[in-house]
């Protein structure tokens, strides 16, 4: 399998580390490509309509791309514990989870968008305040919610990876007034799989 993947992305790197949690990621070559609704890249419409990476590559099958989709079918190929749990509350906990990391991870890329990617004279403060006040929503909820004791799943994975995307990117919000969320989350940066997948590089519009 091939994916294809943006060192600076938190979907991709998300797509990833659940790639080496799973041990799967061996069995997966990397290629990084830059996209960006502003710098068409054919290669990656020509796999996915959206333009946006991850995209998995699958010998002899289509191709699919989305975070979300990708970590549920790389789920199906490991004979360990599943990452996404089958059913129950623990289940639609970590499924939850998910939901807020991503939409943390969504938010700040819209702040971006209306600090330091669109011309200055076209940002609209009101709505950078609007994500932002998203983001610091999502880190307390985190504080109160976050399963921090259990077993690893893809809401674990999705907050990691949007939490140390939020930091290298100066975003909004931080772990410090979030004791709980803190410790837990200096854990589990240093796992492997997080290790191996280091945030690099700048945007290219």
């Amino acid at each position: 399998m091939k994916l294809l993947y943006q060192t600076h992305s938190p979907y991709a790197r998300k797509a990833l580390v659940f790639a080496h949690e799973a041990g799967l990621a061996g069995q997966i070559e990397v290629i990084h490509h830059e996209t960006s609704p502003t710098k068409r890249n054919e290669a990656v419409y020509g796999q996915n309509p959206l333009g946006k990476v991850p995209v998995l590559l699958r010998p002899d099958l289509p191709p699919i791309f989305g975070s979300d989709v990708i970590c549920e079918y790389l789920d199906s190929l490991h004979a360990g514990q599943p990452l996404i749990p089958m059913k129950g509350e623990a289940r639609w906990l970590a499924l939850r989870v998910q939901a807020v990391a991503m939409g943390m991870a969504d938010s700040g890329v819209a702040v971006r968008w209306e600090t330091a990617r669109r011309p200055e004279a076209l940002r609209y403060p009101p709505l950078r305040d609007g994500h932002a006040q998203k983001i610091l929503a999502g880190y307390a909820w985190l504080e109160q919610e976050l399963d921090v004791d259990g077993p690893v799943h893809v809401g674990h994975i999705a907050v990691a990876t949007t939490l140390s995307w939020l930091a290298f990117r100066d975003l909004p919000g931080s772990t410090d007034k979030c004791a709980r969320l803190k410790a837990w989350y200096s854990a589990f940066i240093m796992r492997p799989s997080m290790l191996e997948t280091p945030l690099s590089g700048e945007t290219q519009d």
